[in-house]
């Protein structure tokens, strides 16, 4: 019987668990200095930027937005196909989530429902770069600039992806990264923000750890309602590791994806109605590799079928705006048709570093079988 192929799997190699076991003989286990070196070279990658750690990828966006002072009766825009978190942070503040409909090619949000959405109440665009791929950033920033909008990029499922030649976070305004267990790279749990200047990059700082600032040997003061929220050692130790890969991460990665096109070749769409992702390659970090199921099989059927396979499919995401939490704000079916069909559909294929081409074969086969057969049942 073949192995299990799970949708996503960590690669953890020997030296970065050698620098764990090292940080934790260390007797520094918190906040220390290889937090400070981790946030150094990211800074450095993202040209320079100020760049904080912290314990998720979700409290980063929060942080951002309370920063640029969003709060009660502020409307924040975003996209409904997202992990929850996006839409939540916005909650947390004390705004008002304000949903766009997404593209049918990209499942990204529609810049053009972007500016429908924008009323006067409107200060921040939470765009998501669903799977790794970005939006046009330049029309994005345009739109920021003419109704004078803060931005906070979800980018975490970007590391690596480019935008005309730049790294994500290398350029724009607050940009949030997530290094979550499956994330192309990780810290087991945690994220980075990359910000403006040192002056938000202090305010980062107090958000993260109780708002406390201290000076000397005993001068201790608090100016802001803080949380707990910073990185420890033990996981800046992971990401060194893992980010000292990330070129190589990135580049295996898109092997893979344009693999599962060769493998399944250009009929494939025809032949079993499912729809792929966008074909592109410069400036997508490949995060995930995301077909839309033809509607005459569920997800929970089709993902069984390849459970049956012995492959692990994973689906991103499931709707927001029909949760509970978000019906009781007002939000109903019909409101976001495209999310709404793409969110019912979505799958995610296995697709991480430590595969070769015959897993992609492998799960190619398995998807082309599982779909024909449904095509010969309808």
């Amino acid at each position: 019987m073949t192995t299990f192929l799970p949708f996503s799997k960590p690669t953890i190699d020997e030296a970065t668990i050698a620098s764990v076991a090292e940080t934790l003989r260390s007797g520094w286990i918190t906040s220390g200095p290889k937090v400070a070196e981790f946030e150094k070279q990211l800074s450095a990658y993202f040209g320079g930027r100020p760049v904080r750690t912290f314990n998720s990828g979700t409290c980063t966006m929060e942080i951002a937005l309370r920063i640029a002072g969003i709060g009660a009766g502020d409307e924040v825009i975003t996209t409904p196909i997202s992990w929850v978190a996006t839409a939540n942070v916005i909650l947390e503040v004390g705004a008002i989530p304000v949903f766009a409909d997404i593209d049918p090619i990209t499942r990204n949000i529609d810049l053009d429902k972007v500016e429908a959405a924008i009323t006067p109440k409107t200060r921040a665009i939470i765009p998501v770069y669903l799977a790794g791929k970005p939006l046009d950033m330049d029309r994005l920033y345009a739109i920021a600039a003419k109704h004078k909008l803060r931005v906070i990029e979800d980018a975490a499922q970007a590391m690596g992806s480019t935008w005309q030649g730049k790294p994500i976070g290398s350029f724009g305004d607050f940009v949030s990264f997530s290094f979550q267990a499956n994330k192309n790279i990780t810290t087991s749990e945690g994220g980075c923000l990359v910000l403006n200047n040192e002056a938000e990059a202090l305010l980062a700082e107090k958000y993260r750890l109780q708002g406390v600032m201290r000076s000397g040997w005993d001068g201790i003061e608090v100016d802001v309602l803080g949380g707990k929220y910073n990185m420890t050692d033990i996981a800046a130790a992971i990401g060194l590791g893992q980010f000292s890969k990330l070129n190589e991460i990135t580049a295996h990665r898109r092997k893979l994806a344009q693999h599962y096109f060769a493998t399944l070749g250009k009929d494939f769409e025809a032949q079993t109605g499912a729809q792929l992702p966008p074909a592109e390659f410069q400036n997508t970090n490949w995060h995930l590799f995301q077909i839309v199921l033809p509607e005459r099989i569920t997800r929970p059927e089709f993902m069984e079928k390849m459970k049956a396979h012995n492959i692990g499919i994973g689906f991103h995401y499931a709707p927001i705006h029909l949760f509970k939490l978000y019906r009781v704000l007002g939000f109903k079916e019909g409101m976001f048709s495209v999310a709404e069909r793409v969110g019912k559909q979505i799958v995610s294929l296995p697709m991480f570093y430590a595969m070769n081409e015959s897993d992609v074969e492998r799960t190619c086969a398995a998807m082309v079988e599982v779909l024909t057969v449904s095509v010969a049942l309808r």
